[in-house]
C-alpha cells in the first residue's frame, strides 16, 4: 500500500476515534499497524468494514505472547497482543490492528458479528492463547485435543517432547480420551428430532478417503439432506508455529515445505521473501526467476494432483492414473533442477540452494510441450462429460461477497469472479516482469472451481515458457553477510567469508529487531509469514496463515439444506491439505 493510502486510512481512523487508537507502529508488514484500546476494537473493526472502499475480508487474527520480548521500545505495555489483519480486495490494501492484553485479564469481546469467520481464528487464539472471547458461541480447543492441558504458543509452554514427561495411556485414560471424542448436537445447538422423527448423526473421517486427510465432519442428516455440520480439525495439527520460534531463520525452512505438502518450494517463498524484508536483502533478477519458474511448476503439480483426486471423487477412477503420470513427468524435472521430489527445501534465505544445472532448459522445455495436449484432453473427456456437469453445476455454488466474508481466497474466490490474484495486484519476485491471465470463473460452484484450476496450469505454462526463454544471467545468490550461506566459492578464498559461512551454519545470521510479512498467491489461496525478530538468531513469533483453514469453515454455511454425493463434490471442489489446515 502506498504511504499516502495508509496515512489516509490512519488520519480517518484518528478523527473518528480519537483517544481510543493508542499509537502506529513502524514495521515492515507494508501495511498500517494500528495499536486499539480494547473495549472499541469491534467499533472500529465494524467502521474498517463499512468505509467507501471497505476491508471486506478479515484476512488473519492471532496472538503474540509478549512477557519475555526484549525490544518493545515505544509500544503499550502488553503481556499478550491480540493482531486483526484485514484485506479490502476493492482497495487492494491492508491493516492490520493490535490489543495490548494484561495476563491477568485475557478477555475480548468477540468479533463474529463484524466478520464471521473470526469464529475458527478465535477459537484458535483461546486454544493456543488462553485469550477469552465474550459472546462466542462455542469458544472451545480446535486444534489440540479437548484434554490437553496449557495454550502451546504461550512462552512458558514446552516446546519439545523431550521436555514433557514419558507418554502413558492407561486404559481409564483412553476412556477418557475417546469419551472426550463424543459427539454432543446439543453442545452446538442441534436438536435430536424433529417432529418426533430422530435425526441421523454421521462421522465422515477423519479417516474417509473424500475427507482428504485426518478431517472429521460430523452432518445432521434428514436422509440424505445435510441439515447442520460441524467441521472438526486437529487430527494433523504438529506445531509448526512452535517449531519456528525454536528453528534458527535458516533451519525453519525445509519446514515450511511440509505446510501444503503437495506445495513444494512454493512454501519456501513467503518465508524467505519475510526474511529477506527483515534482513533487507534484494535478491538477484536470476534468483527471484528461478524463484517464480520453480513455483509455477509446483503450482502445475498441485492442481493435477487436485483434478485427479477429484474426479476421483465424482465416481471417475481413470483420471487420477492420467494425472499422477503427468506430475511424474514434472517431477523428473524438479528432482533434476533441486535433488528432491516434494519437498526440495530449495529456497535460501537471499536466494537459492544451488544455480540451475546444466540442461535444465531442455527437460524444462520438454514439459511444456507436453502438457498443452494432456489439459485439452483433461477438459475434454472429464469437464466437458456430462456426468461431471450433472454432479457439480450449480452445487456448492456462492457468490464473492460471501466468499470475502468468510476469509476464501486463490482460484476459489475467483471462480466466483472476483479479479483478485497477488500476482497481478501486488507483484512479488518479479511476477510484474511476466505476461500472463488471471483465469475466472463465473457461477462460484463446484464446477468452475475444477475448470478453473486447469485454466491456471496453462498461464502457469505461459510463465515457464517465458522463464526458459528470458532466464537472466547473474549469482544464483545475493551477496550480503545475512545470505544463508554465503556462496561457496567466495568462502573458499576470504577468510571472512568463511569465519561468516561458519556462524551462518553454526549459528544461523542475527536479524535486526523489527516485523515483517509477506503474502503470496499459493496454490490454494493466499499464503503468508508474519514474522517477529527479537533480534536474534530465531523467530520470536511466527505466524504462517494458510488459505486452506478457513475454506474449510465456510462448509456449514453451503451445505445446510444440500445432500451427501453435493458434499463429497464440494470438498474435492475445495483442494484442501489437512497439514495446510492444521500446521
Amino acid at each position: 500500500m502506498s504511504t499516502d493510502a495508509s496515512a489516509a486510512i490512519v488520519h480517518t481512523l484518528r478523527q473518528r476515534f480519537g483517544d481510543k487508537l493508542h499509537c502506529e507502529q513502524p514495521t515492515l508488514a507494508g501495511m498500517p499497524v494500528v495499536w486499539v484500546r480494547r473495549d472499541a476494537i469491534v467499533e472500529v473493526l465494524d467502521a474498517l468494514r463499512r468505509l467507501p472502499e471497505p476491508f471486506e475480508m478479515l484476512y488473519d487474527l492471532t496472538a503474540v505472547d509478549e512477557r519475555i520480548r526484549g525490544h518493545r521500545g515505544g509500544l503499550p505495555a502488553a503481556d499478550y497482543t491480540v493482531v486483526y489483519q484485514l484485506l479490502s480486495v476493492s482497495g487492494n490494501r491492508d491493516i492490520m490492528l493490535k490489543v495490548a492484553l494484561d495476563e491477568r485479564d485475557l478477555s475480548l469481546p468477540t468479533v463474529i458479528a463484524v466478520y464471521p469467520n473470526a469464529d475458527w481464528y478465535e477459537r484458535e487464539v483461546w486454544d493456543m492463547f488462553g485469550i477469552e472471547f465474550a459472546g462466542h458461541p462455542n469458544l472451545r480447543r480446535i486444534l489440540m485435543p479437548p484434554t490437553w492441558n496449557g495454550h502451546p504458543l504461550r512462552k512458558d509452554h514446552h516446546a519439545r517432547a523431550t521436555e514433557f514427561d514419558p507418554y502413558t495411556l492407561t486404559v481409564e485414560g483412553q476412556d477418557k480420551e475417546q469419551e472426550a471424542m463424543r459427539f454432543v448436537p446439543e453442545e452446538w445447538g442441534m436438536q435430536r428430532e424433529r417432529d418426533n422423527a430422530e435425526f441421523m448423526f454421521l462421522n465422515l473421517g477423519p479417516n474417509h478417503p473424500s475427507a482428504h486427510g485426518a478431517f472429521r465432519i460430523v452432518l445432521q442428516l434428514d436422509g440424505e439432506e445435510i441439515i447442520d455440520c460441524v467441521p472438526d480439525i486437529g487430527y494433523h495439527h504438529r506445531g509448526a508455529e512452535k517449531m519456528g520460534e525454536r528453528q534458527s531463520w535458516h533451519s525453519f525452512i525445509p519446514y515450511t515445505d511440509r505446510i501444503d505438502y503437495v506445495g513444494g518450494v512454493m512454501n519456501n517463498l513467503p518465508y524467505v521473501l519475510a526474511v529477506e524484508k527483515l534482513a533487507g536483502i534484494q535478491v538477484t533478477d536470476r534468483a527471484a526467476t528461478v524463484r517464480v519458474m520453480m513455483s509455477e511448476l509446483f503450482r502445475i503439480t498441485s492442481h493435477l494432483l487436485f483434478l485427479g483426486t477429484y474426479l476421483q471423487d465424482l465416481g471417475a477412477m481413470s483420471p487420477v492414473f492420467f494425472t499422477f503420470t503427468d506430475r511424474q513427468k514434472a517431477y523428473h524435472v524438479i528432482e533434476a533442477i533441486t535433488g528432491f521430489r516434494m519437498h526440495p527445501a530449495w529456497f535460501r534465505i537471499g536466494g537459492l540452494m544451488q544455480d540451475l544445472p546444466r540442461g535444465w532448459d531442455r527437460l524444462m522445455q520438454e514439459f511444456v510441450d507436453w502438457m498443452p495436449a494432456r489439459l485439452r484432453e483433461y477438459e475434454r473427456v472429464m469437464m466437458e462429460n456430462s456426468v461431471v456437469r450433472d454432479r457439480t453445476r450449480h452445487v456448492a455454488a456462492f457468490d464473492t461477497a460471501n466468499a470475502l466474508a468468510w476469509g476464501v481466497t486463490g482460484p476459489n474466490l475467483r471462480a466466483t469472479g472476483c479479479d483478485f490474484d497477488l500476482r497481478k495486484k501486488r507483484p512479488y519476485s518479479g511476477y510484474e516482469n511476466f505476461d500472463f491471465e488471471i483465469p475466472l470463473g463465473h457461477n462460484g460452484d463446484a464446477f468452475d472451481r475444477g475448470q478453473l484450476r486447469i485454466e491456471e496450469m496453462r498461464q502457469s505454462l505461459r510463465i515457464i515458457q517465458q522463464c526458459i526463454n528470458h532466464m537472466p544471467e547473474g549469482d544464483f545468490k545475493a551477496d550480503h553477510p545475512l545470505t544463508t550461506p554465503p556462496p561457496r566459492e567466495r568462502m573458499l578464498e576470504h577468510i571472512e567469508t568463511l569465519i561468516t559461512h561458519f556462524l551462518q551454519v553454526s549459528w544461523g545470521p542475527v536479524l535486526p529487531a523489527n516485523e515483517s510479512l509477506q503474502m503470496i498467491e499459493a496454490a490454494k489461496g493466499i499464503n503468508s509469514y508474519y514474522l517477529t525478530s527479537d533480534g536474534s538468531t530465531m523467530s520470536y513469533r511466527t505466524r504462517i496463515r494458510t488459505p486452506s483453514f478457513p475454506h474449510l469453515q465456510q462448509i456449514p454455511a453451503l451445505m445446510r439444506g444440500g445432500f451427501v454425493p453435493d458434499l463429497i463434490a464440494h470438498l474435492g471442489s475445495l483442494d484442501f491439505v489437512m497439514a495446510d489446515v492444521d500446521r
